[in-house]
């Protein structure tokens, strides 16, 4: 049984584990209002509103696609579809300026769109900021208008906040958030009641049984043994993957266990790893919407790339913990896991062990994860005063897209010198991989572009790419090795800008560190490494 709220009202609905929520919707509940486009999460049209309750007992929204939501992650949630937000013929701020401004062309989309637009005028409302052109790329992203109407779709995102229209009384209704957290099972229940309300799991220690099928422990402990017990069980977190062998492949899930609910593999810590580096420890369940501020903080490089994974809803919902243990050669975070020489913890009955990530890709879509194991934690190392990060992806579309090739390389330069060199990449072999000979072609040379020739030979020797539907492996190893030219050209140009700082009077380590950004060199790559 799943226990949610719909458009405000309390719902109790039986579900099989691989139920979608736009099947439950459609099929179920008739409510039709929201679409099915591609059904693998690209296009947008299925677009719907999550409501969960925060650790200060705020209820905030975000965007989501419900052809690759499982139903049963709604247990208490608050989902919010294109038929709430109206009543009659009164229609919401960013319904009536979508009217006004003619953004709705053939209409098919639209929903989609609409509920994009309304999770962004609540987050304005909550936290009110400047609407800048990142803000609304990054708002609609994930919406495809096959009558390729941006133009008026943008001017009513840009009008919605001044037009006047009808607000449904559950958005100000503070029951509601205190519902979603005790009665259904939210962030505010006792182990008891989240046990109960989840799907109808009921749980003693760490045994859980559920007549659905589907599993939502709360503990690490609880997922370890769920894990042991049904070993055939599918572990889920965002579904931006796994669901696509629901919506694309047909498939039945009997058994799915769910881990976004388990506490440990929620949180985000400031500490060492095994080795003694200082860093962070990133729950395995941690969603990249989660992840972006921090990023943006300690590695930039790695926040820019999380602008161009998927799209608002895919980052709403996927996990850096997924895209792991997913272990697809052309994932996005990967080959940044491998240039920051992260660490993985996994967590099975005999306890936790920690290894590199460069040692847990076995093969393609093989790791070495247990099968009675999870994975726990994924450890970022802070970046050294003189470490330098660069991640560009290439893939035919700006945002929303699979990668064809995606480097990720670190370095430092000492005394003039590359030093810790670490080159890796997704979408070169059967697993996310580094240049090994590569790097041995650039560790210890100047910080100049000197060395292109031999890094180029020793990289066409490091992988040999497969061809596929994105790319074959004649552009990948030439686009591979384009990727280290722009590199080389960037160190060329930052080492350069190290020089001017160093004969200037007053001049800082942040000077130098910083100056290759002001140069127009850089300036053009990063136009084309957006």
């Amino acid at each position: 049984m799943i226990s949610f709220y719909l458009n405000g009202r309390m719902q109790h609905v039986d579900a099989e584990p691989h139920l979608s929520v736009l099947d439950l919707l459609r099929e179920r509940l008739n409510q039709t209002g929201t679409k099915e486009g591609c059904a693998s999460g690209d296009c947008g049209a299925c677009t719907v509103a999550i409501g969960e309750v925060d650790a200060d007992g705020r209820l905030h929204y975000h965007s989501a696609n419900a052809c690759i939501m499982p139903a049963h992650q709604l247990s208490g949630r608050h989902l919010v579809t294109v038929e709430g937000i109206s009543h009659g013929d009164e229609l919401h701020p960013c319904q009536a300026a979508m009217v006004e401004h003619h953004g709705s062309q053939c209409g098919f989309c639209t929903p989609g769109i609409v509920m994009s637009l309304f999770t962004l005028h609540e987050h304005q409302r909550q936290q009110p900021a400047p609407l800048t052109p990142q803000r609304l790329e990054a708002a609609l992203g994930g919406n495809l208008c096959r009558c390729t109407g941006y133009r008026p779709i943008r001017d009513a995102a840009l009008a919605m906040h001044d037009t006047p229209g009808f607000r449904p009384a559950w958005l100000d209704d503070l029951s509601l958030a205190d519902a979603l957290a005790t009665d259904v099972g939210g962030p505010g229940a006792s182990p008891s009641e989240r046990n109960v309300a989840s799907s109808g799991a009921e749980t003693s220690g760490a045994e859980t049984t559920n007549a659905s099928g589907f599993y939502q422990p709360h503990s690490l402990a609880d997922l370890v043994a769920l894990r042991q017990r049904f070993p055939e069980a599918r572990l889920v977190a965002g579904g931006t993957d796994l669901w696509l062998e629901v919506t694309q492949q047909l498939k039945d899930l009997p058994q799915v266990i769910d881990v976004t609910r388990v506490t440990e593999l929620l949180t985000v810590e400031s500490a060492a790893d095994d080795l003694g580096r200082s860093g962070v420890w990133i729950g395995a369940a941690v969603t990249y919407s989660r992840l972006e501020p921090l990023f943006a903080e300690h590695y930039p490089a790695f926040a820019h790339l999380l602008h161009r994974l998927g799209s608002g809803q895919v980052r709403n919902r996927g996990t850096l913990g997924g895209n792991v243990a997913n272990a697809s050669p052309i994932g996005d975070t990967p080959p940044v896991l491998l240039a920051l020489d992260a660490r993985l913890r996994l967590t099975g009955p005999g306890g936790s062990r920690t290894l590199a990530a460069s040692e847990f890709f076995l093969g393609y879509r093989d790791t070495a994860l247990g099968d009675d194991e999870v994975l726990e934690a994924i450890f970022l190392p802070h970046l050294a005063n003189d470490q330098q990060l660069k991640v560009w992806k290439l893939s035919k579309r700006r945002e929303d897209d699979i990668s064809a090739v995606l480097g990720a390389f670190s370095w430092r330069v000492v005394g003039g010198r590359l030093a810790d060199v670490r080159l890796a990449f997704g979408g070169m072999a059967a697993i996310p991989a580094r240049a090994t000979g590569a790097e041995a072609a650039l560790e210890g040379k100047p910080a100049d572009s000197a060395s292109l020739g031999a890094v180029s030979e020793a990289l066409a020797q490091d992988f040999t790419p497969m061809s596929d539907v994105r790319g074959s492996s004649e552009y990948r190893q030439d686009a591979a090795a384009a990727l280290l030219e722009r590199l080389l050209l960037v160190i060329a140009s930052s080492a350069q800008g190290a020089a001017q700082n160093a004969t200037s009077p007053g001049a800082s380590s942040a000077d130098a560190r910083d100056h290759s950004d002001t140069l127009a060199t850089e300036v053009m790559l990063h136009a084309y490494a957006h």
